[in-house]
């Protein structure tokens, strides 16, 4: 730090502040003693700097379901910000959410001394598990698909996605909407069945029953031939892109024509739902600005900043293909119920 200082001409109180990332540092102080640093490829010794600062610049994250779309793309937004920040993370995967796993994960990063918690699991028994746990005053922060706003949860506005979808359908022109839903006890699931049901009833129109699906392409292709064999269903709402993958080759499959008999829409906008055949309309959430959120409130807990409500991150429908008016009757192939 003494050669830092002696480089950029300031003084080591200064380079002090600027490494540890306070504002009261004139913008030309900061190049400088920034500059210096680059050249003499300076490295602060972490544990100096915890003693310093009385923090070990890690964030523990209790995370579940990873192997969906939303929850991985926000865990790197989490990585992503946190190493910006000077952070390093450490992370608990869950195989079951109960409240005996969730004490055991918050206790173990409690352990560790970390300086702040994410739970990254977007289910509606993560929600039941941490509540009533002490965090032994470590900052906690919540990632929750549809909540509601808060100070201390991220969370995406799903209802209005999933409304956005279904209004979308409707305006092209067809009767109604079917949805494929994702599997029962996930937040997402929850809030997308309401922003369809919400939608479909302030439209006047009926909310048949759903088909179930697991976020899996398999699930998907088994709701697509369900939904092959009644030709009463033009329209499908798809809970995720994954499945409506699984839906399209069904489709296909029985030899109907999409958009022309069916049309369908997805969630997530995953990066290949521009390629699938056709070109899906989905619904496109920034999930890293998820990520991006989390990691700045956790600093804002630390600081001890004024806390006000998060807003939603927003949903916003990109229509490509895969939906088109109905055909009339006369015009589309002919349908035939699948046994």
């Amino acid at each position: 730090m003494i050669d830092v200082a002696r480089l950029a001409g300031v003084s080591q109180q200064t380079v002090s502040r600027v490494i540890n990332g306070s504002t009261n540092v004139a913008p030309e102080m900061k190049d400088r003693v920034e500059v210096a640093i680059g050249q003499l490829k300076y490295r602060r010794n972490p544990a100096a700097r915890a003693l310093a600062t009385n923090r070990t610049m890690n964030l523990g994250i209790i995370s579940f379901g990873l192997t969906q779309f939303g929850p991985s793309l926000a865990l790197s937004g989490i990585a992503d910000e946190a190493r910006r920040a000077g952070y390093a993370t450490t992370l608990v995967t869950l195989g079951d959410v109960d409240r005996g796993s969730m004490r055991a994960a918050v206790e173990h990063l409690v352990s560790d001394s970390v300086d702040g918690i994410v739970v990254l699991a977007p289910v509606e028994a993560a929600l039941d598990a941490i509540a009533g746990i002490y965090y032994a005053g470590v900052p906690l922060v919540v990632f929750e698909p549809g909540g509601r706003e808060g100070a201390t949860n991220i969370t995406t506005d799903e209802v209005e996605g999933a409304s956005v979808a279904t209004r979308h359908l409707l305006d092209l022109g067809h009767e109604t909407v079917w949805q494929v839903a994702g599997p029962k006890g996930w937040l997402g699931t929850r809030a997308r069945l309401l922003g369809w049901s919400r939608e479909l009833a302030q439209a006047g129109r009926v909310t048949n029953e759903v088909f179930a699906g697991d976020w899996t392409t398999q699930s998907g292709y088994d709701a697509g031939l369900l939904i092959a064999g009644n030709p009463a269903i033009t329209a499908v709402f798809v809970a995720n892109d994954q499945m409506a993958l699984g839906v399209l080759k069904a489709l296909a499959d029985r030899g109907l024509r999409v958009p022309e008999d069916v049309s369908v829409v997805g969630f997530d906008d995953v990066p290949e739902a521009g390629y699938y055949r056709p070109a899906l309309t989905t619904v496109r959430i920034d999930f890293e600005e998820v990520g991006r959120l989390v990691v700045k409130r956790i600093l804002d807990l630390m600081r001890g900043a004024a806390l006000v409500s998060i807003p939603h991150v927003s949903a916003s429908l990109i229509i490509r293909g895969s939906t088109a008016p109905p055909v009339n009757s006369t015009d589309s192939h002919e349908r035939k119920r699948t046994p």
